[in-house]
């Protein structure tokens, strides 16, 4: 097709990846993942590269990888890189698999990486329980498990295999996070975090309840697909201090629920929309905490430890 030949616009790319276009100019204006080329007069068109690294992004956001983190990977990915990656090798080994590249994240991240392949459950979680207690959930989250899942989705995007890899790290990092110590019961518990509708990545907010339990704060986690009715009744039921939403897909982030809480009549002081999903144009008063450590500063910015 001559319009493949001339590259996409880009509503073309954006019906392709299932993504808003205002999402897609978001990545280009703050990661660079935008068009190759520019004819003057014409509009900007997307090459195979250029969809490439956009299909990488959107799989690693899905991920659960951070968006900065995953247009990193995206920006070093073309098309070509991607379909030598994709290209079958020899002697592949036990547990269906090559490596999984984890950048400069150290030995332990590689040796994370090998168990996952391996679907060596067992290594896998002594390993994130390791990091944990030396590290703290934070640094663990940031140091060893995003390149891990970077490097699982790299390869996903590549070969559309490992889910079976991804699904077994993400259920040993539940477990792991899960096991953190809360607080005591009876112990008051301000957070209330739930991912949007029909959004099934709940692990960043899994790290992010971990988190605050380390720092003596409790939370309710409501998990993946909260629909809004739920999610209202839990926050009249409650009476948290914060509310913290997690999308991260554009078809997810329902922004009418966020209007819906702050109509409350008695409204959580903080509501925050937290996840690469959200657009930029969010109604006044919901805050956009873009990182872990970011959520966590507006947390104790508004509750103390118990």
């Amino acid at each position: 097709m001559a319009g493949e030949d001339e590259g996409l616009s880009a509503g073309a790319v954006a019906r392709r990846l299932g993504i808003a276009v205002t999402t897609l100019r978001t990545w280009h204006q703050r990661y660079g993942l935008g068009p190759s080329g520019h004819d003057p007069g014409h509009h900007r068109r997307y090459d195979a590269d250029a969809l490439a690294r956009l299909e990488t992004m959107r799989r690693l956001t899905a991920q659960g990888v951070p968006a900065a983190e995953a247009a990193r990977v995206a920006r070093s990915a073309t098309a070509d890189g991607i379909a030598q990656l994709a290209e079958p090798r020899p002697h592949t080994r036990d547990g269906g698999g090559h490596t999984v590249a984890v950048g400069r994240a150290g030995a332990q991240a590689r040796g994370l990486a090998r168990a996952a392949m391996r679907l060596d459950a067992l290594t896998v979680r002594h390993l994130v329980q390791e990091s944990v207690a030396e590290h703290g959930v934070v640094d663990a989250w940031q140091d060893l498990l995003v390149p891990v899942l970077v490097g699982i989705g790299t390869r996903h995007a590549a070969t559309q295999r490992l889910i079976d890899v991804e699904h077994l790290v993400s259920r040993c990092v539940s477990e792991v996070f899960g096991g953190v110590r809360r607080p005591a019961p009876g112990s008051p518990v301000p957070v209330l975090l739930a991912c949007a509708d029909e959004e099934q990545h709940s692990l960043p907010l899994e790290a992010m309840a971990a988190a605050l339990a380390e720092r003596g704060v409790g939370a309710r986690l409501l998990g993946a697909r909260v629909p809004p009715r739920a999610l209202l009744d839990a926050v009249r039921r409650t009476g948290p201090s914060i509310v913290v939403v997690w999308s991260h897909l554009p078809e997810t982030a329902d922004v009418a629920t966020l209007r819906e809480l702050l109509a409350l009549p008695k409204r959580p002081p903080v509501i925050a929309a937290a996840g690469p999903g959200w657009p930029d144009d969010l109604p006044d008063g919901v805050l956009r905490p873009d990182t872990l450590d970011a959520a966590l500063v507006l947390v104790a910015a508004v509750v103390a430890p118990a």
